[in-house]
């Protein structure tokens, strides 16, 4: 339910509460049944629940876009404080990389499609980022492995991330 249903609803509501009273008023004067006066009071009682819940929900789903607001500025907060303190790191290990590659003589489509397996993108993904078929991304994948000696994407990722993910504490 939108933000617009939700408040004509609770007009709805509130609008036949508050005529419901009205006629439980001139009711009461008019000597109506007591069953009747009844019945239009718990109908008015449930027009006001609804009212009631339709307001209090609105307000809780406020509050939770505020937290949620709050939460996804500290976390774009410590995406950006990573960005700068590893940004030297990467620089580097994105040379060393490219050093590498060099060495195995891969050609600047296949050293574009090597960083995009770093990265983790499948065939359909690379296929899909460099306009080209998945053949065609599987004929350079394979011509990189070769120029490797390297079996597949696993063994290129290890090849370069292995040392970097050492463990931080001896014997774990």
């Amino acid at each position: 339910m939108n933000k617009n249903e939700r408040w004509i609803i609770t007009v709805v509501l509130l609008v036949i509460a508050v005529l419901t009273s009205i006629d439980i008023y001139n009711d009461y004067f008019e000597g109506v049944a007591g069953w009747h006066i009844s019945i239009e009071s718990i109908v008015g009682i449930i027009a006001l629940i609804g009212v009631f819940y339709l307001v209090r929900g609105r307000f809780q789903l406020q509050q939770s876009l505020v937290e949620e607001q709050q939460f996804s500025k500290e976390v774009q907060q410590e995406a950006r404080k990573w960005r700068q303190v590893s940004k030297k790191y990467v620089e580097g290990l994105s040379v060393v990389i490219e050093n590498q590659l060099d060495r195995w003589e891969l050609t600047e489509a296949e050293k574009e499609i090597a960083f995009l397996l770093l990265k983790g993108l499948s065939n359909k993904e690379i296929a899909n980022v460099r306009n080209t078929s998945v053949q065609t991304v599987r004929s350079q994948t394979n011509a990189i492995y070769t120029k490797s000696g390297l079996s597949g994407r696993s063994e290129l990722s290890a090849f370069f991330l292995e040392d970097l993910l050492l463990p931080t504490k001896e014997g774990v």
